[in-house]
């Protein structure tokens, strides 16, 4: 946890806040003995940290927890740019990983690893882009040329967005943690059903905002290539298994109340 997050928890009691680099696992493996689950969820984008952490943490758990308790279960959270880029084939939580994006490559082989795992009830947790709150991945990468009076968007039309609202992922977590010791192996992507096409959204933030109207650029860096990838996704086994259901609204459905959040949180 960083020092931001751990002052943002500070007034809350039930949270208890450890402070440092998550693969300096001395620092909190002896709470191993206890907890049941432990949840992934840093932003990194190479996979020295987060294979580093899945092997301290097996032995971590060999060595703290007893023969004879559960196993602990991991959660360890991915993308769904492990699908690849393609406008037009439908992917499922269970299609295989053959053609991930470059960027995201090594988390394919780093999702087999995590659910592959004898010692802990490994599952995984793909997510698309996040909405909600102070605008997240999607919203920050939109709203702000849009409030400059021209949204811009990345790459090219044709494209198509996955989404998923903050809270309605945390519900997933809540809910793959609850069911670990059973759903442990699974990967699990948590997206809204249907996707929204890129313009769609362009245009419907250019309407709420004012803006004069949208056009595209060419990415400039890795990341921005990447997030010109299209997934389109239909998850049903968290549907199935966890009983899972997305109740936020759409990007495009809620877009006045989104841009208007992202506002609030930049002071505007």
């Amino acid at each position: 946890m960083t020092e931001t997050l751990m002052t943002e928890f500070a007034a809350d009691s039930a949270v208890t806040p450890i402070v440092c680099d998550p693969t300096n696992i001395d620092k909190w493996k002896h709470l191993l003995a206890n907890v049941e689950a432990v949840i992934n969820a840093t932003t990194t984008f190479g996979p020295d940290g987060p294979v580093k952490l899945l092997n301290l943490l097996t032995e971590a758990a060999k060595s703290v927890r007893p023969a004879y308790a559960a196993k602990l279960i991991f959660v360890e959270a991915s993308g769904v740019w492990v699908h690849g880029d393609n406008r037009d084939e439908i992917v499922t939580d269970t299609t295989p990983t053959e053609t991930p994006h470059p960027h995201a490559a090594w988390r394919a082989v780093h999702e087999r690893n995590v659910v592959g795992s004898t010692v802990l009830n490994g599952i995984v947790i793909r997510s698309p882009w996040l909405i909600g709150r102070s605008g997240s991945h999607l919203g920050n990468m939109l709203f702000p040329s849009a409030h400059a009076g021209e949204v811009i968007g990345i790459g090219t039309p044709g494209g198509r967005y996955s989404v998923i609202h903050q809270g309605d992922l945390a519900d997933a977590y809540l809910r793959a943690v609850e069911r670990g010791s059973i759903v442990g192996g699974s990967i699990f992507d948590i997206a809204n059903e249907f996707t929204k096409s890129v313009e769609d959204i362009l245009a419907t933030l250019s309407k709420v905002s004012g803006a004069k109207g949208y056009k595209f650029r060419e990415p400039t860096n890795p990341f921005e290539k990447a997030a010109c990838t299209t997934t389109r996704i239909r998850p049903y086994l968290v549907r199935t298994l966890l009983g899972w259901n997305p109740r936020k609204p759409g990007f495009v459905e809620g877009m006045e109340n989104y841009y208007a959040a992202w506002k609030a949180s930049q002071g505007l």
